[in-house]
């Protein structure tokens, strides 16, 4: 099939948006205790179904329930919208929110309707509803619940077919010039070729009809098979993986200057044996290090690329896109530091308590000398 023509007026045959908004909810979720806390919802553990997601191993699949249905005001449309979660078993729960396009919009048409629901703030507040009624749901089977100020925030915006006035579907090169630039950017002004080489350098297409292009908080994806759902489902993990490696850069950094002071106060402490006097902090540190990096080690082995084919290069590209390995980096610089500062007060302590053993044996030497005098 020849390639059509791209300034054609293009029309989106089937589109929709899913909104995801991703929670940290606990140190840990034990995924088949919340497989019978949510029987009644029908949970599945999915993995990706097409051939090209052998190349990715997911140690321990997520689950996946359905919540129902809301109704959500888009510009002045009501729409229904349904509602579906994934839990990871790293203490993430991903909320997703359907919203379907108008069928038939003009491409003009889909990318207003997909700019009104950036931050949209009832897909807040309809989230946040059914993160609590999860949470109570799924509470015994999370390991240290607690909900972090930390969340993250995606668009996927899912296309069926884009085709031309004619009906004609768009080939694959012809669906590459297709202006989403205010769509997945935001921006209503008209981009510069090298910003727009910056800042959509991530375009993927397998056959000759499909694309899928993925930026910092948005993706397009142009799919005609309504159950292939692997790309965002890649990107979802992408995504709860981000979350838990900014969820911890967060933690070690308010730790920081909070283990300074405490330090500072416990030198400052009277003790009768000054040895134990940096032992709960000593405890605390030991804690803090072996949680961080046992969670971030599990977080990274979720999901192993094992070979270079489609699905595994649309999650390497998303976390190179959500920089992956300066978050991991930083994580690591802080750890270093608590690991640094673990030692130095061991050392110290450990001065301490060989100077308090010195001093007593001196002690003892002496009163055996005055006891002999005595004698």
């Amino acid at each position: 099939m020849d390639p059509i023509d791209p300034i054609s007026d293009p029309l989106v045959n089937t589109g929709a948006a899913i909104a995801y908004r991703l929670f940290d909810v606990g140190y840990s979720i034990d995924l088949e205790r919340a497989l019978d806390l949510l029987a009644t919802s029908g949970p599945e553990r999915v993995r990706p179904v097409r051939g090209e997601g052998q190349a990715l191993q997911i140690s321990n699949p997520p689950i996946t329930v359905l919540l129902g249905a809301e109704s959500l005001l888009v510009g002045d449309a009501a729409h229904e919208v349904e509602l579906s979660a994934r839990i990871f078993d790293f203490g993430v729960v991903s909320l997703r929110v359907k919203v379907r396009a108008p069928q038939g919009s003009s491409w003009e048409a889909f990318t207003h309707f997909g700019r009104q629901l950036h931050h949209h703030p009832a897909i807040t507040a309809i989230t946040g509803h059914h993160l609590r009624l999860l949470t109570d749901r799924i509470k015994p089977a999370v390991e240290r619940p607690q909900l972090a100020d930390v969340h993250e925030d995606y668009t996927v915006f899912r296309v069926a077919r884009v085709t031309g006035s004619d009906g004609v579907a768009y080939s694959a090169e012809s669906l590459l010039q297709l202006d989403v630039v205010p769509l997945l950017l935001n921006e209503s002004r008209p981009l510069s070729a090298d910003a727009r080489r910056e800042l959509l350098p991530h375009r993927f297409s397998y056959y000759g009809d499909d694309l899928a292009i993925v930026t910092w908080d948005s993706a397009l994806v142009v799919e005609p098979g309504d159950q292939d759902t692997d790309l965002q489902y890649i990107l979802e993990f992408a995504n709860a993986q981000l979350l838990e490696l900014r969820y911890y850069d967060a933690l070690l950094d308010a730790e920081l200057p909070k283990l300074y002071d405490d330090i500072e106060a416990a030198r400052a402490r009277h003790a009768v044996f000054p040895g134990r006097r940096f032992a709960a902090l000593l405890q605390r540190l030991q804690a803090q290090v072996a949680d961080s990096t046992e969670l971030v080690e599990r977080v990274e082995n979720a999901l192993k690329v094992t070979d270079d084919v489609y699905l595994a290069r649309v999650y390497s590209a998303a976390l190179e896109l959500f920089r992956g390995r300066t978050w991991r980096a930083g994580i690591d610089r802080k750890l270093a530091i608590l690991r640094d500062t673990y030692a130095m007060l061991n050392g110290e302590a450990q001065a301490a308590r060989s100077e308090t053993l010195e001093i007593a044996i001196v002690l003892l030497i002496v009163l055996e000398v005055i006891m002999g005098l005595a004698r």
